[in-house]
């Protein structure tokens, strides 16, 4: 193969990503691209990363446009990240819970799940028992394969609550030493999705919080506006809508009201 991502193929791949995805890549970030693209031209035996960009985009090889679409994708996460947000959430549930209700949460880029299951812990630390709901939402059907499995190395534990290593996960021991699982009785209460924030989304219900975090930041103001427009159509009446505290809904969200500093109110 010829080793050089030349710019002509960069920008195709670029224009390309941004069309599919609505993340937008720099110009610093062809070496990225070349780097994280070059396994699968070599793999795949063809002779320039050109070729490569014409045989994802040519809508034959669907596994290969979701493979690179997975390799194109960012996804940096860990356990409760920014842990001010799930104060916030713990605080809000059992402030407006009432008998019945049942809480919907939804991780819209969930990543490898840590994200999601951080929200199920604390759903389950402020409700007990009683019913609650989490979906986890990535483009990359990569990340959720490893989110589904809910095994995670010790390193990966970030803010994590000590108790909540205890009530909610199982450590691993012999060849899993090192790793820990989340408890199945609480995996039961999150499921994953494979969607794409920049498209129409699935029927999915509504949902009481929406936590939309350290994405946007991908996106550049039309495709932000979009998206935020999309997602928050999935909120019930009086619903939070929580952003990364990098990110900013200044001028794009009319529809949400901020009522802390990253937190919205669908108004």
């Amino acid at each position: 193969m010829e080793s050089t991502l030349h710019d002509r193929e960069f920008f195709l791949i670029r224009d390309w990503i941004y069309k599919a995805t609505g993340i937008s890549l720099a110009d610093a970030k062809k070496a990225l691209v070349e780097t994280r693209l070059a396994r699968r031209v070599r793999a795949l035996s063809l002779k320039s990363y050109g070729e490569y960009f014409r045989l994802v985009v040519g809508g034959t090889d669907r596994v290969e446009t979701q493979t690179a679409i997975d390799l194109l994708t960012t996804n940096e996460t860990y356990f409760f990240r920014e842990p001010g947000h799930f104060s916030f959430l713990r605080g809000l549930v059992r402030q407006e819970d009432q008998p019945g209700r049942e809480w919907r949460i939804w991780s819209a880029a969930s990543s490898s799940g840590e994200e999601a299951y951080s929200l199920a812990m604390t759903m389950a630390d402020a409700l007990g028992d009683e019913r609650f709901e989490v979906v986890g939402s990535d483009i990359s059907t990569r990340v959720l394969e490893k989110a589904r499995r809910g095994v995670y190395p010790m390193e990966r534990m970030g803010d994590f609550p000590p108790d909540y290593l205890k009530r909610f996960c199982l450590r691993g021991d012999g060849p899993e030493e090192g790793n820990f699982l989340v408890d199945a009785a609480l995996r039961d209460r999150v499921s994953f999705v494979n969607l794409n924030l920049n498209q129409t989304l699935p029927e999915m219900g509504s949902f009481d919080v929406i936590f939309l975090r350290n994405v946007l930041i991908y996106f550049d103001i039309d495709t932000k506006r979009r998206v935020i427009e999309r997602v928050c159509r999935k909120l019930v009446p009086g619903g939070r809508f929580i952003v990364s505290h990098s990110e900013s809904l200044h001028g794009i969200a009319a529809s949400l009201a901020q009522c802390a500093p990253s937190i919205y109110r669908m108004r």
